[in-house]
C-alpha cells in the first residue's frame, strides 16, 4: 500500500469519526480502515473486563455467524499472554494454528477464514479489547502485520468514540 493510499485511508477514518452519530459509527469506520490497510473477511471488536474475567463482543461485521451478545470466560494460554500480557499482536495463518487457541475454529474455517491477527487496544495502561480481523490462511504476511500498526492510533480513537456513542 502507498503512503497515498494510506493518507486517504485515514483521512476517511478521520472523516467518518467525525461525522458518526451512532453507536457503530467508530466500529465501521475501524472495519473499513482495516479492510485497506491490512484487509479483512471478518472483522469484529472485543472489549475485556479483567476484573470479572469476562470478553464481550462489541462489533461484528457478520451478524448472523459471530453475533453481539453475552459474554465469554477469559481463557489463559498463549493467545493471552500474547495480547494481554505482552500487549503484542497475535498473529496465526493457518487454521490450524487458530485451532490450538480459538474452539469456534470450525466456524471460522466455514466462513473462508484460516488467518487472523488480533490487535491489542491499550489506553491508559489498560487494556480495553482487540481488533480482531481475520482472512484466508497465510494473509496476514509481514508486510501485513507490520502494516498493523498502522491501525494502533485509530483503534483507540475508534475505542473512545463508541464510550461517547454509547
Amino acid at each position: 500500500m502507498i503512503q497515498d493510499e494510506v493518507a486517504t485511508a485515514l483521512a476517511e477514518f478521520d472523516a467518518a469519526i467525525a461525522a458518526g452519530t451512532h453507536a457503530e459509527a467508530p466500529w465501521q469506520a475501524l472495519q473499513t480502515l482495516s479492510q485497506k490497510i491490512i484487509g479483512a473477511k471478518l472483522f469484529t471488536i472485543m472489549t475485556v473486563d479483567m476484573k470479572n474475567e469476562l470478553a464481550r463482543r462489541e462489533y461484528t461485521s457478520d451478524a448472523e455467524s459471530y453475533p453481539v451478545s453475552g459474554t465469554k470466560p477469559i481463557h489463559y494460554d498463549r493467545w493471552f499472554d500474547t495480547v494481554h500480557k505482552d500487549r503484542q499482536s497475535f498473529v496465526a495463518n493457518t487454521i490450524a494454528d487458530i485451532a490450538t487457541v480459538f474452539s469456534d475454529h470450525e466456524t471460522i474455517w466455514a466462513l473462508g477464514c484460516g488467518s487472523v491477527i488480533n490487535i491489542p487496544v491499550v489506553i491508559a495502561g489498560e487494556l480495553l479489547g482487540t481488533v480482531n480481523c481475520l482472512d484466508v490462511e497465510h494473509h496476514y504476511t509481514p508486510e501485513r502485520v507490520e502494516r498493523s500498526k498502522l491501525l494502533a492510533i485509530p483503534a483507540k480513537l475508534a475505542f473512545l468514540a463508541a464510550s461517547k456513542a454509547a
